[in-house]
């Protein structure tokens, strides 16, 4: 019954994620690489500084723990099992006239860690200082880990910047073309794997996001292949599984998490595209001296199928300089609670000089969302962003007016700066629960 299916979705020659991919240009809103009056090189290129001082830096954490049955694995360390938790961690940066900004920086560096590092390291190299030199002050993440807080700080003086201007983040990203308001999205989850469920399971998921207005779903290899005894033969037979039930105009995008090697990879390719995934995101290692050869050749082997890389590994635009000029995938994935916002712009105008597509890497809560779709909006070479559907309150609870995926769009606000608010009870409503947010495998 597969094989007649798979036939009949191969002869339609249907194009998976046409929901998604054909309506980008009418969506752009003109997004072509001009538009008229000056071109700037530069975010602040031409724009006029405000006498501002920074008078402080305040930093909180924030926690929800995960509901046992909506605990999700995971999959890319076969020792780690389970995430019983979430956190966000809210940067906020005061100034002598009033105006406070808001960011957030990823939390895998370790909130605790990243909450010491921005108080004992950033705060006293930021005091005293104009937001207006946001590129000279947090620009240029050497390493995740600790310094991760660079990019919290960062977003929150392009809050202070918008604020202090009395416009949007992105109008002043959009150097060189309209920022792009409604910003296209996809869900990424598929992280929900339970012994012979699956992939019934992700059929389910998928379903459901379906019904909420998504066109295209990321999912997960799945527990850790050297765990669940996973091989690529078994593992194309699901994946068929999840197109035939999803059918042939539901994007469909295979985020590897580095777990296949080579053999594997060039195994799928052919199956990815008679499926027509519209990507497939990291298949093999990303470090190392063959690195980046792996890369290229399977970008060559890949037809219709786009290759994706970075959003777990690159902290900023010196790591994928060799990458993008090698031509070594189709779309980078900068974040900017990795990176910052500064420097994730970089690394999407970059690309851009090259051809090459952004889609941002987005899992965690609203602070990174915010950041991550204001450079969605302000960048030409838009794919989609990401938008984590796992269970998480901190990215759907924590706005006074929260940004909620419409029809598979993200609406950003028109008011200066972000255009958010945080609620008011926020320390209340998510008190911070110390400890990792995962579960060592038994």
């Amino acid at each position: 019954m597969r094989t007649l299916s798979r036939r009949k979705f191969i002869v339609s020659g249907a194009i998976a994620g046409l929901g998604t991919t054909a309506v980008l240009p009418a969506c752009r809103n003109g997004q072509d690489g001009t538009a008229s009056g000056k071109t700037r090189n530069h975010p602040l290129d031409g724009i006029e500084r405000e006498k501002l001082v920074i008078t402080d830096v305040r930093v909180t954490l924030l926690s929800c723990e995960i509901p046992p049955d909506e605990q999700w694995y995971l999959d890319w360390i076969p020792e780690r099992y389970k995430a019983w938790k979430t956190d966000s961690i809210l940067v906020e940066v005061f100034t002598d006239k009033g105006f406070r900004g808001i960011g957030g920086a990823t939390q895998y560096g370790g909130p605790e860690v990243v909450k010491q590092y921005i108080e004992s390291i950033i705060k006293p190299a930021v005091i005293g200082k104009n937001p207006f030199d946001i590129e000279y002050l947090t620009c240029g993440v050497k390493k995740r880990g600790p310094m991760v807080g660079w990019a919290g700080v960062d977003a929150a003086l392009w809050d202070i910047i918008g604020k202090a201007k009395g416009k949007p983040v992105y109008e002043f990203l959009a150097t060189d073309h309209p920022p792009l308001r409604k910003i296209p999205v996809y869900a990424s989850a598929g992280e929900m794997y339970d012994g012979d469920v699956w992939p019934d399971n992700l059929i389910e998921e998928a379903l459901k996001l379906r019904e909420k207005g998504f066109k295209a779903y990321k999912f997960r290899p799945g527990t850790h292949w050297s765990v669940s005894g996973m091989t690529m033969s078994r593992y194309i037979d699901g994946v068929w599984k999840i197109r035939d039930a999803m059918g042939p105009e539901f994007g469909l995008i295979q985020e590897c998490n580095a777990q296949w090697n080579m053999e594997q990879t060039m195994q799928f390719i052919p199956e990815a595209e008679k499926m027509k995934l519209i990507w497939i995101e990291d298949p093999v290692e990303r470090l190392g001296p063959e690195a980046k050869e792996n890369y290229s050749r399977i970008k060559d082997a890949l037809k219709t199928v786009k290759l994706s890389y970075g959003g777990d590994v690159m902290d900023n635009r010196f790591d994928y300089k060799e990458w993008i000029d090698r031509n070594a995938m189709d779309i980078v994935q900068p974040d900017a609670g990795v990176m910052g916002l500064t420097e994730a712009w970089y690394v999407s105008r970059m690309a851009h000089l090259q051809n090459q597509l952004c889609a941002p890497h987005n899992w965690h809560g609203a602070l990174l969302t915010i950041a991550n779709a204001s450079l969605a909006a302000g960048i030409p070479n838009l794919m989609m962003l990401e938008t984590n559907q796992t269970y998480n309150p901190l990215r759907t609870d924590l706005f006074k007016e929260p940004l909620v995926p419409v029809d598979g769009f993200i609406e950003l606000p028109e008011g200066p700066g972000f255009g958010v608010e945080v609620i008011d009870d926020v320390e209340k409503r998510f008190p911070f629960i110390p400890g990792r947010y995962d579960k060592p495998r038994e």
